[in-house]
């Protein structure tokens, strides 16, 4: 059911905008929801081509530095700690091989796309989800 809902969410967005618009609704989403009250956002990511992306996101400023950054959003599996830095995966073996802070992933798996936010990871950091995307908590770890 909860791939149900999102797909709608995700292809009611594609019908309205260009894919690059979607991708930047989907994490504006994402973003508010992990950081309501923040002024500010400062991330960092390992694709430099999606530097652009989150930097047009409102609230949002890229970070060159990982320890100047409050969220890493991570594309590849990587053999480095992060030191507690939250990470928000970006694809699906990232997600799955979380070696730190992975609080949630947004990936396409089968042409289809998936919102997953883990829940042990959400109460460790005392992040509260809004209550549209609790559908998306994963309570399985």
């Amino acid at each position: 059911m909860k791939i149900v809902v999102f797909i709608l969410l995700i292809s009611s967005l594609l019908f309205s905008s260009t894919a690059v618009e979607t991708e930047k609704k989907v994490y504006a989403i994402i973003l508010k929801a992990i950081f309501p009250q923040k002024k500010s956002i400062y991330i960092w990511t390992d694709k430099p081509s999606k530097e652009a992306l989150f930097a047009a996101l409102p609230r949002v400023k890229v970070v060159k530095n990982v320890q100047d950054a409050d969220l890493l959003m991570i594309f590849k599996d990587h053999d480095r700690e992060f030191h507690k830095k939250l990470i928000f995966a970006n694809g699906y073996l990232v997600f799955q091989r979380d070696k730190g802070n992975v609080i949630g992933g947004f990936y396409w798996q089968k042409g289809r796309p998936n919102l997953v936010f883990k829940k042990s990871k959400l109460h460790k950091n005392n992040i509260k989800i809004p209550k549209n995307l609790e559908k998306y908590v994963d309570e399985r770890e």
